[in-house]
């Protein structure tokens, strides 16, 4: 077991695997920017280093910083979270050459998995559905026209590199198409460095139902149930579940199987997860892998009693599994309500300042993931999540009255949240029914997505 990692990020997700980290006996490094020298994360790590100025592009997104601050600190190994470098193969090739151990799968995985088309190419090769769209990179407008005639709108654009929601439009007419063409590379070439775009069938009603994935250097890949993240706005996840509501259990077994085949053939080592798109037939589709911790990832950990975080730094250090596939036995019902520090009455605008008053709920099944507390400042240069609120109860209805309570009690001014909004859905009667899809939000907003409560 290692016995000293720095954490290459900030937040939640810094102090989540601080945490972790302190419960296995190993030391910690906290990298930090000027902005954030007052996080919890600093605080709690047993050591810490700025890393540079405020803006991520020179801080969390620095990689000579972040291995000069782990050299220094003569750390063994390196956990990157989410976000900024966790699926970076650059970085984690870096590390390997520093003889730093990546807390992760191996770069040629997440280069494979991060490049969509390439996975998709490696889903069919093995016998994976996927949705239905251009086989390779769409470079002209021409081409674009040409594949949304063949497969029928509504498609959607996406980026070759996306991810986190950004590079993707849907598009209903040719007209919208150019326009989104134009707009998805420009967004890709910012975001991404790469404007390679690609083209899918968009689904309308469709549901958005993940694997959590893990495996370890033996081989050996087991699969810790489903999320459902179909609550989202803007292609960005707001509410996840486990288990998903209404869905057939022979098509989960089916899903589960397949997620596991799909993670086997990319030779997958450690944590992931498998995204599958479910449409109104309940036809099930690869959509991509995701090669890191994901911010849901407590859900699955209410239900299975199993700490995923742990598990990362476990198989990273070369031990095995310690349970096998039918060891996992998921029991009861949990939801995660992402906070953010947005205001849904004014187009959910970012907004940052400081916190005055603050009371995080409790009780039995109900856990907070988070890094504020009174009197911390939100910075404006990063994520605008402050906050994760997970509960778990012996079934769906249990759950949702627990996350109705928990969110009433949750207490955070003057900071603007999205808790007015997850308290509308948590009420819509459509949700409490389960009919849940990818575009519920839109429509409970409707065109103006202002929220009253």
């Amino acid at each position: 077991m290692f016995s000293k990692i720095l954490i290459a990020n900030r937040g939640e997700i810094a102090v989540r695997i601080i945490r972790a980290c302190k419960e296995l006996g190993i030391r910690t490094v906290a990298v930090y920017s000027e902005a954030d020298a007052n996080a919890l994360h600093v605080r709690f790590a047993d050591e810490s280093v700025c890393i540079g100025p405020p803006p991520s592009s020179e801080s969390y997104l620095n990689i000579p910083g972040i291995i000069s601050a782990a050299e220094i600190s003569d750390v063994e190994a390196i956990h990157a979270g989410y976000g900024f470098l966790a699926e970076n193969p650059h970085f984690a090739e870096i590390c390997q050459s520093c003889q730093i151990k990546f807390i992760g799968p191996s770069p040629e995985s997440i280069r494979l998995m991060g490049d969509k088309m390439a996975a998709k190419t490696l889903m069919k090769k093995v016998g994976i559905p996927v949705i239905p769209g251009s086989d390779a990179i769409v470079k002209t407008k021409e081409e674009a026209l040409k594949i949304a005639k063949k497969i029928k709108y509504p498609i959607v654009l996406k980026a070759v590199a996306g991810g986190g929601g950004k590079g993707m439009r849907v598009a209903h007419n040719d007209v919208r198409l150019v326009s989104a063409f134009y707009t998805v590379q420009s967004e890709a070439e910012n975001a991404f460095d790469n404007p390679d775009i690609y083209i899918e069938k968009y689904f309308e009603r469709s549901r958005h139902i993940e694997f959590q994935i893990i495996g370890d250097e033996t081989g050996r890949i087991v699969h810790l149930g489903e999320r459902d993240c179909s609550i989202q706005r803007r292609h960005q996840k707001l509410l996840e579940e486990t288990p998903a509501a209404g869905l057939d259990p022979k098509l989960k077994r089916k899903m589960g199987e397949v997620a596991v085949k799909a993670a086997k053939a990319a030779n997958y080592v450690n944590v992931g997860t498998l995204e599958f798109l479910v449409d109104e037939e309940n036809q099930f589709y690869f959509m991509e892998m995701n090669t890191r911790i994901q911010v849901e990832h407590p859900v699955t950990e209410m239900v299975t009693g199993i700490d995923l975080v742990k598990e990362q730094i476990r198989v990273a250090a070369g031990e095995k599994l310690s349970f096998k596939q039918d060891d996992i036995k998921p029991a009861g019902h949990a939801i995660e309500c992402r906070i953010n520090a947005e205001d849904p009455d004014n187009n959910f605008m970012p907004c940052p300042g400081k916190i005055v008053n603050f009371y995080q709920p409790g009780g039995f099944g109900v856990r907070i993931d988070t890094d504020i507390y009174p009197g911390y400042t939100i910075p404006s240069f990063y994520d605008s999540m402050i906050a994760k609120l997970i509960v778990h109860g012996k079934n769906r209805h249990e759950a949702i009255q627990k996350m109705q309570r928990a969110l009433d009690e949750f207490i955070l001014e003057p900071i603007k949240t999205t808790i007015p909004l997850h308290k509308k859905i948590l009420q819509n009667p459509t949700f409490l029914k389960g009919k849940v899809y990818t575009n519920f939000v839109e429509e409970l907003l409707g065109t103006s997505e202002k929220v009253t409560v």
